[in-house]
C-alpha cells in the first residue's frame, strides 16, 4: 500500500453484482477477477485503494430508469415511481445476484465477511471486504422466511425500498426540487421487518426510503439511523436527499451517512452532468461533518450503479479523492475517519461485533 492508496477506502454502496448479473451473471463472474469494464473489479480496486464496502444485491425494475439519464439533465425533472415487483419475480435475481457475490469468495476476489473483525482482517490481508446488503426487499417474502435464510448466508444490512413501492414501504421517485415527504410511511409488516433486523443484527439502510418511513424507521428502531449513500438536501434539494432534521436524527443516533458520488445528488442544479468538480463533494462533507459530526460520515459511492464526476469514474481513481480531502485542508485523522474508520465504528455498533 503507497501513500496514494492509503488509508483504504470502505464503501457504503456498490452495484457490482448487477453490473455482473447483466454482463453475463454467473458464468463470466470471472471477470470481476480479472478486470473488465467496470467501475469496480479486483484490479482497480489494488490500483485505488479500495478496501471493501457494501456489495447490493439489487432487482431492476424493466420501465426503471430507461430514459432518466436524459430527463435528469433537465432543469426540473419527476420520474414516476416504478411498479411495484412480486415476490415471486424478484427472488430469482436475488439468489443469482447472491451465487455471483459468492462465486467472487470461492476464486478469492474477496470475503464476504459478517463482523468487523473479518472486515479488518481482510482488508489487511489485502483482500476485498465485502458485506452482503440487500437494495429493495422485493425478495423477501412476508414472513421473512427468506430473511431467515439469507442471514444465515450471510445478509448484514438491507434497505427495505428501492425507488419504488414494496409490501414493506414508499420509496421516493427521482424528483427536482422535492424532499422526500412523499407518501406514507412503513406498512405494519414494514414496522415488523425493521424490528427483525434489529433481532438478527441487520442493519438497515434508510437511504431510497421516503421521509415518513425514514421517522417509522427512528421511532420503532434499536439500531444507529444509517443512510449509505445519500446527500444533503439544503445543497441539492433532490428528493434523494436527507434534510436538516434527518442529519440530525442520524447524529443523535450515532449513526452514519455515507456520501454518494452521483452528480444528480451533488449538484445544486440536480442535473446529470459528470463534468461536476470534485470540490462540490468537499462541499457536502463539509456540511456533513458540520451536521452529524467527523465520526459519522463516510462514502457510499454507488459504483457502477449512477453517473460520477469526471476523474472519478472507478476505484482506481480514488487516490485521486485522498488528494482532493488533503487538498481541501482535512488533516490526516479525520481522512482517515472518512476513508474507512467511521463505518467500522457504525458496523461494530449496529453488529454487537
Amino acid at each position: 500500500m503507497t501513500e496514494q492508496t492509503a488509508p483504504l477506502i470502505f464503501d457504503g454502496h456498490n452495484d457490482a453484482l448487477l453490473k455482473l448479473w447483466r454482463n453475463g451473471g454467473l458464468a463470466q463472474a470471472a471477470q470481476f477477477t480479472n478486470g473488465y469494464d467496470a467501475a469496480v473489479d479486483a484490479p482497480k480496486a489494488r490500483a485505488g485503494g479500495f478496501g471493501g464496502g457494501f456489495f447490493a444485491v439489487y432487482v431492476p425494475s424493466a420501465n426503471a430508469l430507461d430514459t432518466a439519464k436524459e430527463e435528469m439533465k433537465k432543469p426540473v425533472y419527476d420520474l414516476p415511481l416504478p411498479d411495484p415487483l412480486a415476490f415471486e419475480s424478484a427472488i430469482g435475481i436475488v439468489m443469482a445476484e447472491a451465487a455471483i457475490l459468492f462465486d467472487l469468495e470461492r476464486q478469492g476476489a474477496l470475503t464476504i465477511c459478517r463482523s468487523v473483525a473479518d472486515i479488518r482482517a481482510t482488508m489487511a490481508a489485502g483482500r476485498i471486504a465485502a458485506i452482503f446488503h440487500i437494495e429493495g426487499a422485493d425478495g423477501i417474502d412476508p414472513d421473512m422466511h427468506t430473511l431467515d435464510v439469507l442471514h444465515a448466508a450471510g445478509l448484514r444490512s438491507l434497505g427495505p425500498v428501492w425507488s419504488r413501492p414494496t409490501i414493506w414501504g414508499q420509496g421516493v421517485p427521482f424528483r427536482f426540487p422535492s424532499d422526500g415527504d412523499i407518501g406514507g410511511g412503513l406498512t405494519g409488516a414494514g414496522v415488523a421487518l425493521v424490528k427483525r433486523c434489529n433481532a438478527l443484527r441487520i442493519m438497515i439502510d434508510l437511504s431510497h426510503l421516503n421521509e415518513a418511513g425514514f421517522w417509522d424507521v427512528a421511532k420503532h428502531s434499536d439500531a444507529p439511523l444509517v443512510a449509505t449513500h445519500s446527500n444533503v438536501h439544503t445543497i441539492c434539494p433532490h428528493s434523494r436527499n436527507l434534510t436538516d432534521r434527518q442529519l440530525d436524527a442520524i447524529r443523535d443516533s450515532d449513526g452514519m451517512v455515507g456520501l454518494n458520488f452521483g452528480v444528480a445528488f451533488l449538484r445544486e442544479d440536480g442535473r446529470i452532468q459528470s463534468d461536476t468538480p470534485l470540490d462540490q463533494m468537499m462541499r457536502h462533507l463539509d456540511y456533513l461533518i458540520e451536521r452529524v459530526g467527523e465520526t459519522r460520515v463516510g462514502f457510499g459511492s454507488d459504483y457502477d450503479g449512477t453517473t460520477v464526476p469526471d476523474g472519478l469514474e472507478t476505484v482506481a481513481d480514488l487516490p485521486k479523492l485522498r488528494a482532493a480531502m488533503a487538498k481541501h485542508g482535512y488533516d490526516a485523522p479525520l481522512i482517515a475517519r472518512l476513508c474507512n474508520e467511521n463505518w467500522l465504528r457504525v458496523l461494530e455498533k449496529t453488529w454487537g461485533a
